[in-house]
């Protein structure tokens, strides 16, 4: 059914994140329980926690739910649950178990379009092999919609923050800008075609990047979601305690994004996430401030970042790229030194 979800709310996607500084602090007070199987917790800033249950095999738990960041209710649906799974792929693991989370009006939108929401939804976990087990929804007058998600992996195949090493390789799947499209959509300053592809960019799961570092032994990753490059690039560097240097010029980026960000059509949530890196991000003398934005600018289901050996990240963009993600690229390499991350 037609319905703008864009009226319903003014900030969707991942931007609708609490800022990652802040979210620290509230939580550093907090004991958590310790227990021998947990393998990650939030210690490590990583994507997901995982619990091993025996020798080969550890269950990876993770949510992501968020506001509206389209118009089209099966598009939103879709991009949502894409999202949330993609904690799991960042992890190296397998999608196994769904629960949708859903928050509705009572009245004011139809029911209709919570159907396409799900359904929308729906198609991803089935995409991802996936089993949606049920769910809650609880009345709200914004819509929001995600998914908690059960996967498996095993121990030795788990990808992690805290793994990256002097002299890997970083490789980003995803072309970056999403954020800066759907701030430009909302003002009519976005190319229709530009805006689709990072609609049909945001719908494409990070299965096959899990897949790669499965076959490459790939054991570091993250992907880059609301905290925008610099900041998961930063959660990395303080996890892993090195440095990622970021080659600006070799970042993949959705076309009119750099003119609009020229324009000055720097969403909120970059400056959100520029105050987050802050502490450990360098810049390059001269570079232009419209690519340190571009690091800082919100993704939502984007892409993963990788840290790999040298010897193999030729071999993983060629079949990234021949595969689902034509923008992968070699991006920067992991340097050591005193946590940060470096723009040049």
């Amino acid at each position: 059914m037609k319905f703008d979800l864009l009226s319903t709310t003014q900030t969707g996607g991942c931007s609708a994140k609490l800022p990652a500084g802040l979210l620290s602090d509230l939580l550093k007070d907090i004991p958590l329980p310790k227990n021998d199987h947990i393998l990650v917790d939030i210690e490590t800033h990583d994507d997901a926690g995982v619990y091993q249950i025996q020798d080969d095999l550890a269950l990876i738990v993770t949510t992501d739910f968020f506001p509206p960041l389209c118009s089209d209710a099966r598009t939103f649906g879709r991009i949502a649950a894409c999202n949330a799974l993609s904690d799991v792929y960042a992890m190296g693991g397998t999608p196994l178990l769904t629960l949708n989370l859903t928050l509705f009006p009572a009245e004011g939108i139809p029911l209709e379009v919570l159907h396409d929401i799900l359904s929308g939804g729906q198609e991803m976990v089935n995409e991802a092999g996936a089993f949606t087990m049920g769910g809650h929804t609880i009345v709200d007058e914004v819509p929001k919609y995600g998914l908690a998600v059960v996967g498996t992996v095993n121990p030795k195949a788990l990808a992690t923050n805290n793994a990256a090493q002097d002299g890997d390789v970083l490789i980003l799947t995803k072309a970056l800008g999403c954020g800066v499209l759907i701030a430009a959509h909302r003002l009519g300053m976005a190319e229709e075609s530009s805006y689709q592809k990072a609609l049909a960019q945001m719908q494409k799961l990070n299965r096959q990047g899990a897949e790669l570092m499965r076959k490459y032994q790939v054991r570091c990753a993250t992907d880059v979601t609301g905290f925008g490059l610099a900041g998961h690039a930063y959660k990395m560097a303080m996890a892993s305690g090195c440095q990622l240097h970021l080659h600006t010029a070799d970042l993949p980026v959705t076309p009119g994004v750099m003119e609009l960000l020229e324009a000055g059509c720097v969403p909120g949530a970059a400056f959100k996430n520029l105050d987050f890196a802050r502490p450990g991000l360098q810049v390059a003398e001269g570079l232009a401030v419209e690519r340190k934005m571009l690091c800082c600018d919100a993704q939502t289901s984007g892409g993963l970042l990788m840290c790999v050996k040298p010897d193999v990240a030729e071999a993983i963009v060629a079949e990234l790229r021949r595969g689902d993600f034509p923008d992968a690229a070699i991006v920067g390499s992991v340097k050591k030194g005193s946590p940060a991350v470096v723009l040049d």
